[in-house]
């Protein structure tokens, strides 16, 4: 396994480069904001929080919407880790680097003026692929989270807190795996956890002056 994560990749070798690349344009591709333009004729991005992700689509366009863009979102990071697995799998950090590029993707989308989601969906994709049975534990928490508060940010941070931690037990204290397998796992849930952490920059202000959004 640590043979998915590390060393770090060799972007000069083309494959890997394109891999990479395409990674980054997978995630850029805007489903909320296409969805919600279909359902709705208007731009999501000027509703609520201004995001393109799943909870602000549901705010904007319905349930379905909602849903369909999170389903959406989740399979384009599945998908740009597949890919540097399937065809770059000579440069053993790719998947990671790919998963990392999907979530810039979709948080900073060239194709919307660099202005898209917080990253969580595309995120869990990703770590679908890389370490699932921690993040299926991680959609446990947010759903406990979710359930008592009706928050989905509160949800999402604490769950991607806690990823490294999962990655790490699973594998430590489940699969009994060396520290070879399970420390590339938490080095890249600590990464790109940290960058979906700090998108939520607004939210953890909201929720600081209690005017965070709630589901009713």
């Amino acid at each position: 396994m640590m043979s998915v994560f590390w060393p770090p990749v060799d972007f000069m070798d083309t494959m890997t480069f394109v891999v990479c690349a395409a990674a980054y344009f997978l995630g850029a591709i805007p489903f909320g904001f296409l969805i919600t333009k279909v359902v709705t004729g208007d731009d999501v991005r000027k509703a609520g929080s201004g995001s393109t992700g799943a909870t602000n689509v549901t705010r904007k366009a319905g349930l379905k919407a909602g849903l369909a863009t999170y389903a959406l979102d989740v399979a384009k990071g599945a998908l740009a880790v597949w890919l540097a697995q399937r065809f770059a799998a000579a440069n053993p950090s790719a998947a990671g680097i790919a998963g990392l590029l999907a979530v810039l993707g979709h948080m900073f989308p060239v194709f919307l003026g660099f202005r898209g989601g917080k990253g969580v969906a595309t995120g869990v994709g990703v770590f679908l692929m890389l370490s699932p049975a921690a993040t299926l534990a991680a959609l446990l928490v947010w759903g406990i989270i979710f359930g008592i508060t009706r928050t989905v940010s509160l949800g999402s941070m604490i769950a991607t807190v806690l990823l490294p931690v999962f990655a790490w037990s699973f594998d430590s204290f489940v699969a009994h795996a060396p520290r070879a397998v399970w420390m590339p796992k938490v080095v890249w849930a600590i990464v790109i956890g940290g960058v979906i952490i700090a998108r939520h920059y607004d939210n953890i202000r909201n929720l600081i002056n209690r005017t965070e959004y709630k589901f009713k």
